[in-house]
């Protein structure tokens, strides 16, 4: 259980945003899993995900540019794109995602039952995940992918023609609805001609902290800024009981939303050390001992109130952690995605990721979207129909020596 804990904790770490709104509502109703999926659970699978996000977290780095991932909601994304992948292209996935030697069913299961248990974590904390599958009209796609998606990942199928002029604007709708209206425009219009599948993950977090900031607590303070200068926040104040760790090198605090299971950790690196510094030490490693070492103390938190968004393309970030060959045209193959197409034919054009988060007295709003984007190196060859009614050309020609025997037209085959 502690483990499970601790893997739901980080999940959450670079996903959670805050509001000033009490929560009024309840999340939509996740039917629960078979009790052997339930059962079958493995942390250390689950756990996959936080090394994962780690990783793609330093890759993603920007001198002194605010970052925010939802590690959980790309390694879903990619989870479901990866139900479609073989040969070296899966290979490749799998060492990206540390997945490797876990076979697919094991993986879909867990991925099941996680999503269950941070769905129900919590009663006073709201946590929705939403998958979706978006397929060009007109093409077949592999029956046994699609199922493994709507069955361990609850993905809508949704079938759609991507020439309509508001195809992107019917994708985007159902991303800001799942978003509570945090995240917009995930996929730029028009869609491209080659373009065949988007396989879109969003996360949504809302949650009221255990012990609200006092808002009559809250003064405009100096924020220094790592590049140097100062700038005027809000900077928020709580004084109570707090899982805290110290170190050389950071302070850290655990500040809990509702019941109590779900937390922020906020790690403010020494002046020495800076934020730079503390990064190049960020690991799944380390994270897990830092985690062990937090100890129940009485003190003082001052937080600033902030309101941000990122967004990035994750092409880049994914080819330099190894998974380059699914983003080659010529060279990526998923072969277990699209009916009667040559598997190299289809890649990954692009895998988008975008973040909103909201943090306040009152608690944490967040959203996350991904969107891995499929297409078509050029579009196949399909059975065609060639009905000659209608006026014509032909010609006689000699293959060996190339002579061409005779050149004609037919206006009227009478």
């Amino acid at each position: 259980m502690e483990t499970r804990k601790r893997c739901i904790g980080f999940l959450l770490v670079f996903c959670l945003a805050l509001t000033g709104c009490t929560m009024t509502f309840q999340s939509p109703v996740m039917p629960k899993p078979a009790d052997s999926v339930l059962e079958g659970f493995q942390p250390s699978i689950a756990d996959l995900n936080n090394r994962f996000g780690f990783d793609l977290y330093a890759r993603l780095l920007d001198g002194d540019k605010n970052l925010l991932i939802s590690p959980a909601s790309v390694a879903m994304a990619l989870a479901m794109t990866y139900n479609g992948a073989d040969a070296e292209t899966r290979e490749a996935m799998a060492r990206v995602l540390q997945i490797q030697g876990i076979d697919l069913d094991t993986l879909n299961r867990n991925n099941l039952a996680l999503l269950y248990f941070l769905r129900t974590a919590d009663p006073k904390v709201r946590l929705d995940f939403a998958n979706s599958i978006w397929m060009r009209e007109g093409l077949s796609f592999d029956p046994d992918f699609l199922a493994r998606n709507k069955e361990f990942y609850l993905a809508g199928l949704e079938t759609l023609d991507f020439e309509r002029e508001d195809a992107a604007g019917v994708i985007n709708a159902w991303v800001k609805k799942n978003t509570r209206g945090l995240i917009e425009d995930i996929v730029k219009p028009p869609i491209k001609p080659l373009t065949i599948m988007f396989l879109i993950n969003t996360i949504y977090f809302q949650g009221t902290w255990s012990e609200p900031f006092n808002k009559n607590a809250t003064t405009d303070e100096p924020f220094h800024l790592g590049a140097g200068g100062t700038v005027t926040v809000p900077l928020m104040r709580r004084t109570g009981e707090y899982g805290y760790l110290e170190t050389a090198g950071f302070q850290a605090v655990r500040l809990p939303y509702g019941e109590g299971r779900m937390a922020m950790y906020v790690f403010l690196p020494s002046p020495e050390l800076g934020l730079k510094g503390f990064e190049e030490s960020l690991n799944w490693e380390n994270w897990e001992s830092w985690l062990s070492g937090f100890q129940k103390l009485s003190g003082t938190v001052r937080l600033p109130r902030f309101n941000l968004e990122y967004e990035a393309q994750l092409n880049g970030a994914l080819t330099a952690l190894g998974m380059g060959i699914a983003f080659d045209p010529d060279r990526a193959n998923f072969n277990n995605m699209v009916a009667g197409v040559p598997p190299a034919n289809i890649y990954i054009r692009e895998v988008k990721h975008k973040t909103h988060i909201k943090l306040d007295e009152a608690g944490t709003e967040a959203a996350g979207a991904t969107s891995v984007e499929m297409a078509f190196k050029s579009m196949p060859l399909e059975d065609f129909v060639m009905k000659v009614d209608r006026p014509f050309f032909y010609a006689i020609q000699d293959e060996e020596t190339g002579a061409i025997l005779f050149l004609g037209s037919v206006h009227d085959p009478r």
